[in-house]
């Protein structure tokens, strides 16, 4: 049997052609009862405002689906009822755990992967960015420009900081050879017990030693997941402890850190008497940002509103994975990013 697959976002007509030239079987892909994309990279989208009829076209598109190319955006909730043939499940992103706790998947047998390894290197480049936006003063150089100010200054380099890279999946990897490429002294922490990878220029620890590096780390990038174990992993006591100049940069999830400390020794300054040179956050929490929230009006804060690894080619380049697993489970080998309900990514 060939499952059909069903496609629950906006896709260009070119990467539905290129999914039906891959799949022998069926593959469904109706455009006007789907969520319409604001931007090329969009999955999530504008949701249609569908009539009776359209909800019933809709369940029944859902009926067939052996395979979905993302989660139903209609009642999600519904998916098991919704879905009796259900067999798999490609995500368009990578941090799933909320929506399979939130969907009852946790102990069903529909297989679910994720876009791991697909937002790496805009992230990565996202937290190089970052670092560099903070490092170089961009803030003040922008400003004695606006004000029509010639005037020489000195700023810090990369070259010869300590960057401290939390999370080894592959947008750790990638950041962490990033920085490893532009002459930091990096060092990658991963979850105790899990793989060491080999990477130029970076030592490899884990998490465990976090009080210890901390302190003497000069950029400090979350790549992680959020999990039961990486929930408020970077205490309010972890952020006190940077020295005066650190830069705090979150591509993983806004839940890892203590968002309210991390606002405090903004606004406060640390305890020594010294100052965080400057947060980039692509992740907060909650999201969206509160209005009133004190971040958004600082220089020192550089704020993405979860849209850094979003790039026009991201659907090209999550269909490349699509096809590669599809291939996978035709030949009945192991699938790329498969999700581990007992770890959470």
């Amino acid at each position: 049997m060939t499952e059909t697959i069903v496609i629950t976002s906006h896709l260009a007509d070119s990467l539905v052609d290129r999914l039906c030239d891959a799949w022998p079987g069926e593959v469904v892909y109706e455009a006007d009862l789907v969520p319409q994309p604001r931007f090329a990279g969009d999955w999530a989208g504008r949701r249609p405002e569908l009539d009776p009829e359209g909800q019933e076209r809709w369940r029944k598109v859902l009926s067939r689906a052996g395979i979905t190319l993302g989660f139903d955006w209609m009642e999600p909730e519904q998916t098991l009822q919704n879905s009796p043939a259900l067999r798999w499940i490609q995500a368009t992103y990578v941090g799933v755990a909320g929506m399979v706790g939130r969907l009852d998947l946790d102990d069903s047998d529909v297989v679910i992967t994720t876009a791991a390894g697909v937002h790496a290197i805009p992230l990565a480049e996202f937290a190089l960015a970052g670092a560099l936006h903070f490092l170089r003063d961009l803030p003040a150089l922008r400003a004695r420009q606006t004000a029509h100010r010639w005037q020489r200054y000195q700023a810090r380099t990369l070259a010869g900081r300590a960057v401290t890279v939390i999370g080894l999946g592959e947008i750790g990897r990638r950041t962490a050879t990033g920085f490893a490429a532009l002459g930091a002294r990096v060092t990658g922490l991963g979850r105790p017990g899990g793989s060491r990878p080999d990477l130029p220029g970076v030592e490899i620890g884990d998490t465990g030693v976090l009080g210890k590096i901390i302190p003497r780390t000069d950029v400090l990038v979350l790549a992680t997941p959020i999990t039961s174990e990486t929930a408020g992993m970077i205490t309010g006591e972890l952020i006190r402890s940077l020295p005066d100049g650190a830069i705090v940069i979150n591509v993983g999830r806004g839940q890892v850190l203590d968002q309210s400390a991390l606002e405090e020794v903004l606004i406060n300054g640390l305890p020594g008497g010294g100052r965080l040179g400057g947060a980039a956050l692509d992740v907060t929490d909650p999201e969206p940002l509160p209005d009133d929230s004190p971040l958004w009006d600082r220089d020192d804060v550089l704020i993405s509103a979860h849209s850094a690894s979003v790039v026009a080619s991201e659907k090209s380049t999550l269909i490349d994975l699509f096809i590669d697993n599809l291939g996978r489970w035709r030949d009945g080998m192991p699938l790329r990013n498969v999700y581990h309900r007992d770890l959470g990514y």
